[in-house]
């Protein structure tokens, strides 16, 4: 990562809060001109520093009431390619996260309901052959559900 400096910073902290923020606002909240925002947002997209902009929906009004974790575990490494191109495919896979330990891969997945995750496991998840177990964990009530990342040199990073 290059060296961000104060304004890139606090651009980035303010974007993360809302990316609908007109320039002419963000100037307002940083000091520095409309037109060298813009191309401090350019060239924090080119570098990589910011890879989207995006609609943050609500599960709960689109119905997907239900949470889950899921690890998966095999112990035949052909396994994976099929694995991950099933869980890159289904929509219900929020997030795919290679592990350590016992287990080869944890998943985040919303459903709408019990149903609906029975239907997921039996159906995309034990269907990749060579799946051997599952362990599956639902978030009875969520306190902390975050995208946005503390940014290094901000003081952001404690827990304070």
């Amino acid at each position: 990562m290059r060296h961000l400096d104060e304004i890139d910073r606090k651009l980035l902290a303010l974007l993360q809060e809302d990316d609908r923020v007109a320039l002419a606002e963000l100037s307002k909240l940083t000091g520095v001109a409309p037109s060298t925002l813009n191309d401090r947002i350019k060239r924090l997209v080119k570098q990589g520093l910011i890879t989207g902009f995006h609609a943050r929906l609500s599960s709960e009004a689109l119905g997907l009431h239900l949470l889950a974790f899921i690890l998966v575990g095999w112990s035949n490494p052909k396994v994976e390619p099929p694995f991950l191109k099933k869980m890159r495919a289904a929509p219900a896979v929020l997030e795919c996260h290679h592990v350590t330990g016992i287990w080869n891969y944890l998943l985040k997945v919303r459903v709408a309901n019990t149903k609906e995750l029975e239907t997921l496991l039996a159906g995309t998840i034990k269907a990749v052959n060579g799946v051997e177990r599952t362990e599956t964990l639902i978030a009875l009530s969520t306190s902390k559900e975050t995208w946005t990342l503390g940014i290094p040199g901000s003081g952001a990073m404690s827990s304070g």
